[in-house]
């Protein structure tokens, strides 16, 4: 029994010891084996969006372009396991790039000093052309656009400069996309994002002549308001006039019909008129002085001379 156990355990110590070693011979004995065989041109990892340019005495071998793994010397044999001692390996971005040109001067065909901001994108296309055609591919490229801008752009009447962009950005677009083909760069979107005047003096005064122009329009529009407001009150008071003309013009026929159909009826009228004259008296505020039937005449004189004031 302790002939087993003592089996056992020398077992299980040799197993978990050689697990160990395995782990640590494939953690790091694995990428360097890989290692190796990359530095030695076995295979190449290619990322997304980009190529690789081996070149070997002065002469392009080998281009890479698709991403993932690849192996050299599939394509061009043993040539392969001489890249990584005598060669040279380039990795190009071949992704989707873009810039944008400031105020590129340009003339209006009215000989008004303008800027035009050019937003443009490229990518490169032939990594061959790219890297050996062109010493500075990118900037020759910014300065074909600035040129091809400043010649399609200048002379332009100012309204179209102005109004139509899509128009201008495409002959730009026409005109530097054959040539940047050259260079390995394949010109995408072009754009004119923004067109504006250089010339402080001549903004100032096109600021002065549309705040004038715009203080004008307002006074125009209140003073037409104005007139409008004062067409319409005299209309009303003309039709409010002409209401009460006509109005005052039917009284004296109502009345008088009135007062017919009233004296038909004496004692309908005699009372009509008593009250007519107590309103009369009553508006007037007049004071009213009461004398008995049978005070005879002295009575209402001395009244009358009391009340008569000495002057």
């Amino acid at each position: 029994m302790d002939d087993l156990l003592n089996f056992l355990l020398f077992s299980t110590d040799g197993v978990i010891s050689g697990l160990v070693v395995g782990f640590f011979l494939f953690a790091i004995g694995v990428p360097i084996f890989l290692g190796i065989l990359r530095a030695l041109g076995m295979y190449a990892v290619v990322q997304e969006g980009s190529n690789h340019v081996y070149t070997l005495f002065g002469k392009v071998r080998l281009v890479l372009t698709e991403p993932g793994l690849n192996f050299p010397w599939i394509k061009i044999g043993p040539t392969a396991l001489l890249l990584p001692l005598f060669g040279q390996r380039r990795v190009i971005d071949v992704r989707l790039d873009q810039q944008y040109l400031r105020s590129q001067p340009v003339n209006s065909e009215e000989g008004a000093p303008m800027g035009i901001g050019v937003w443009y994108e490229m990518r490169v296309s032939d990594p061959v052309s790219y890297l050996f055609k062109n010493a500075d591919p990118k900037g020759s490229l910014a300065a074909n656009v600035s040129n091809a801008a400043i010649r399609c752009l200048s002379n332009l009447p100012l309204n179209e400069m102005l109004g139509d962009r899509h128009k201008m950005s495409q002959s730009v677009r026409d005109e530097v996309s054959p040539r940047s083909l050259e260079w390995g760069y394949k010109l995408g979107s072009v754009y004119i994002r923004k067109v504006h005047f250089r010339d402080a003096q001549m903004i100032r005064q096109i600021e002065s002549k549309v705040v004038n122009r715009l203080r004008q329009v307002t006074a125009a529009i209140k003073q037409d308001g104005t007139n409008q407001v004062n067409i319409i009150s005299s209309t009303a008071d003309r039709q409010a006039a002409t209401a009460f003309a006509q109005a005052k013009a039917l009284r004296p026929t109502i009345v008088g019909a009135a007062l017919q159909e009233i004296s038909k009826d004496p004692e309908i009228l005699r009372v009509l008129f008593d009250v007519l004259e107590i309103e009369r008296l009553i508006e007037n505020k007049g004071e009213v002085t009461l004398i008995p039937a049978n005070s005879g005449d002295l009575l209402p004189q001395l009244l009358v001379s009391s009340a008569v004031k000495p002057s």
